[in-house]
């Protein structure tokens, strides 16, 4: 089938040519009620390509973004909460329980300016009361030496308070691969990104049938081939890694969608509700999965919170182009409210173009982006991951209708 835009080449310049155009596309589809209040996506760029592999609901790794583009996320925040209510002063942020990784408190300090910078009053606080023993709150220094304090959580008539201070408006920082024990639909203060979204339902086999849909009504909108936005998958149910069943159902699938694809391309087996990077092998042929020996099965059994993975998704390995400092790299743009506010390179030594960089070996690398902006200069490449971001959180917001109707 022909397109107006067939190749990768041809959809970069469609995105210098038409940007403005673009963002009101975007703009027009995101509705105030089911769209996250943040996000972040990783994207793979291949030599045909340009794909996302994963969509962050709650994500860490505001440390990793430039000075500029942390101002223009402030913006946002601001226009954000304010057509929320703008009689909303106090906010505040529920952090994930793993306090000692001091990377993630420099990301909480870092989202708490922003939010801060905004206008607002911002508090950390946790329900998780194992973290404060007899006291009621907990101080905590960061890698980057920043002083962190989390209040003890309270919920009195429904409401979320901290030391006494009813808060007005809750970010949720914790992706619940530990389900939190609270009852959130009999709660009246208003939680964004919805509690009910987390890894404890969620599932990366349905994010990602929503967005091949999200890209299919993109495409036909703007006449694209969807080809050059997503990567193939497969999704494989009642998988159990310590035992072998259902390793040669998975593995029959890789070898499916391995038939699909060119001789030289890798597929990534992901944990449906795998986060953190975990619950991942990257294998040439479905063999490789029904031949693991026991310490590979046990990677793939158990996740973050020893969440046991049953359901698999099977997908195109996008072997990455971009490179830094001769490094294997690949982007991840974060976004306020639908709208891309900024990005880092995540590079990997220790793996090739074609491997999972989201592992051990990892470090990040800032670059801005905050001169893609309306009417402004926009034929940097990052237009073209800002785009893709977008679209992927909008495939996030239709999870999100599905989950609160």
């Amino acid at each position: 089938m022909s397109y107006k835009i067939n190749t990768k080449v041809e959809f970069e310049k469609f995105v210098s040519e038409h940007w403005n155009e673009l963002n009101e596309y975007f703009d027009s589809k995101f509705e105030k009620q089911t769209t996250p209040i943040y996000s972040s996506v990783d994207i793979r760029e291949s030599r045909d390509k340009i794909a996302p592999v994963d969509h962050n609901m709650y994500p860490a790794g505001f440390n990793n973004l430039c000075s500029l583009d942390l101002g223009y996320a402030t913006e946002v925040f601001s226009q954000t909460i304010s057509s929320i209510n703008k009689d909303i002063k106090n906010i505040g942020i529920v952090p994930e329980s793993h306090t000692k990784n001091l990377f993630y408190l420099d990301h909480l300090a870092m989202l708490g300016k922003a939010v801060r910078d905004a206008g607002y009053e911002v508090t950390f606080l946790s329900f998780d009361n194992n973290l404060f023993a007899d006291e009621s709150e907990l101080n905590l220094i960061s890698h980057s030496q920043f002083d962190l304090q989390i209040l003890k959580a309270e919920i009195k008539d429904g409401k979320v308070f901290a030391s006494d201070l009813e808060q007005d408006f809750v970010i949720l920082n914790n992706d619940q691969s530990d389900p939190i024990d609270i009852d959130w639909k009999s709660l009246t203060t208003p939680i964004n990104p919805t509690p009910l979204i987390g890894w404890f339902a969620r599932q990366k086999n349905k994010h990602f049938s929503y967005y091949n849909k999200t890209v299919e009504s993109f495409s036909n909108h703007f006449d694209i081939n969807p080809d050059i936005l997503q990567a193939k998958f497969r999704t494989v149910e009642n998988v159990d890694f310590s035992s072998k069943e259902g390793l040669e159902q998975l593995g029959q699938a890789v070898d499916e969608l391995k038939s699909e694809l060119p001789e030289d391309k890798k597929i990534f087996v992901k944990a449906s509700q795998g986060t953190y990077g975990m619950g991942i092998s990257v294998v040439s042929s479905g063999e490789e999965i029904i031949s693991m020996n026991r310490k590979a099965r046990n990677k793939m059994d158990i996740g973050k919170n020893k969440i046991k993975f049953t359901s698999l998704l099977v997908q195109e390995g996008v072997d990455t182009i971009l490179q830094y400092d001769e490094m294997p790299a690949e982007v991840a743009i974060y976004l306020v409210s639908g709208k891309s506010v900024g990005g880092f390179m995540r590079v990997n030594s220790e793996k090739k173009a074609d491997g999972n960089l989201n592992s051990r070996g990892m470090v990040f690398r800032k670059f801005c982006i905050s001169e893609i902006r309306q009417n402004q200069d926009h034929k940097a490449k990052e237009a073209v991951y800002t785009v893709v971001a977008r679209l992927a959180t909008l495939a996030s917001t239709e999870e999100i209708k599905e989950v609160l109707n």
